[in-house]
């Protein structure tokens, strides 16, 4: 499957088939005993794991065509979502962040913060991730989910099923992926019927609306699907939202959660940021997306490619996965493991000078993987910083930084411990 055959990590395995501690620790170790290149065989998968400048540059080069994220992501989420929600899309994703949807999304974003500081009130108690996930629903339904998605008791139970849906689940928690199986997904495949249900509510409600309601993107969803019997488009359009929502929202939330993390632990950029200044703001948003990062990035094999790792130039066979770690490659620099946000300009690093190849250190993704959706992740990340921190004084709750998820080896981390803060109103 691989010519040459590399080194492999013996008795090393992935936290989605064998019980691991710390799942970027494993590979961390399995590295310095290996080397920068080695197979890890997990399960019924073979991984191809590259470290090295020269590696990671060739990985990122190769063509979705021969090497695929797309079907990577989908063999990683199929583990936690039922295989309908990825079956005959018609709106995807990436199709829904363009340019001049930011807008849009900004105004959603600023009724979902309203929401929100009434459910806070003046004072109390709050978990920063919790509080983001909370938000990121909010602006997620309002703005795909069509009418009422975005309050009351619909949004509450549309809200309740995607905390079930949570696709992220197959990398937070890779451990409990075998209990998913063994139930065959059935309470995700119960949420998903919520989901369809709620959905077809809001497409009965959309008659009731004129073209100019905010639900221009959920009218083109089930307008995609014009051309099919009631039943078949309502499902058909569900589903597409389901997708949407599912894969737009939930790295978001949590690189908002380290975000506030982050500003609370440097005093001196959170006056900068409640000041209302914008570029600081967006370049410390960068630098905790960087260090927060979790991921796999992961290839597919659909047809043999060279991966060129420098001192060797593998051919890889269709079925292998092909991989990279950003924990390790984002911080492995000397310098990187801090929380420096004048090392960017821009979107970009200021200086790459210090790095063997500029994708070593990664945020949204490089290239034709580029994550669509980052222009409005940092203008959400600025405006939902500038509003908080206008409105509330928060006072962090713990005396020692939140860590990661151990077992988690995919997205933005999630936070092992609570996030508790203390906030009360300014004004």
């Amino acid at each position: 499957m691989i010519e040459p055959p590399p080194p492999h990590a013996e008795a090393v395995g992935l936290p989605w088939d064998i019980e691991v501690d710390d799942a970027v620790e494993v590979l961390a170790d399995a590295r310095r005993t290996y080397g920068d290149t080695f197979t890890v065989h997990s399960g019924d998968d073979t991984y191809l794991f590259t470290f090295s400048p020269i590696g990671v540059a060739s990985f990122y080069d190769l063509p979705e065509e021969s090497a695929s994220k797309g079907v990577a992501d989908f063999l990683m989420l199929r583990r936690k979502l039922p295989d309908e929600i990825f079956l005959g899309r018609r709106t995807l994703p990436h199709d829904l962040f363009t340019r001049s949807s930011t807008a849009g999304y900004l105004a959603h974003l600023d009724d979902a913060l309203d929401a929100t500081f009434v459910e806070l009130g003046p004072s109390g108690e709050v978990d920063l991730f919790a509080l983001g996930r909370r938000i990121g629903q909010r602006v997620g339904l309002a703005s795909w989910g069509g009418p009422g998605a975005g309050e009351g008791e619909r949004f509450h139970r549309l809200a309740s099923a995607f905390e079930v849906l949570d696709a992220s689940d197959a990398f937070v928690h890779p451990d409990a992926m075998a209990a998913v199986a063994a139930s065959n997904k059935a309470e995700e495949r119960a949420a998903l019927e919520v989901v369809i249900d709620e959905i077809g509510t809001a497409i009965d409600a959309l008659g009731d609306t004129d073209d100019d309601d905010g639900h221009g993107l959920f009218r083109s969803i089930v307008e995609a699907w014009a051309d099919e019997p009631a039943p078949i488009a309502v499902r058909g359009a569900a589903l597409d939202v389901a997708l949407a929502h599912i894969a737009s929202m939930s790295n978001l939330v949590a690189a908002l959660g380290w975000f506030l993390v982050d500003l609370l632990e440097h005093p001196g950029l959170m006056a900068e940021v409640r000041s209302g200044a914008r570029e600081p703001t967006e370049r410390a948003a960068l630098e905790s997306v960087r260090l927060a990062q979790r991921s796999i990035i992961s290839r597919h094999v659909l047809q043999p490619v060279l991966l060129d790792v420098g001192e060797t130039v593998y051919r890889v066979g269709s079925g292998v996965t092909i991989a990279t770690l950003l924990p390790l490659t984002n911080v492995e620099v000397p310098g990187y493991d801090e929380f420096r946000p004048e090392r960017w300009q821009g979107r970009r690093l200021a200086d790459v000078s210090d790095l063997g190849a500029r994708e070593l250190v990664t945020t949204f993704g490089h290239g034709s993987h580029l994550c669509p959706a980052q222009p409005f992740a940092l203008a959400a990340m600025v405006r939902t910083a500038f509003r908080l921190l206008d409105t509330y004084h928060l006072e962090p709750g713990w005396s020692v930084r939140p860590t990661p998820v151990r077992t988690q080896i995919g997205g933005v981390a999630r936070s092992a411990e609570p996030c508790t803060v203390r906030y009360v109103l300014r004004h």
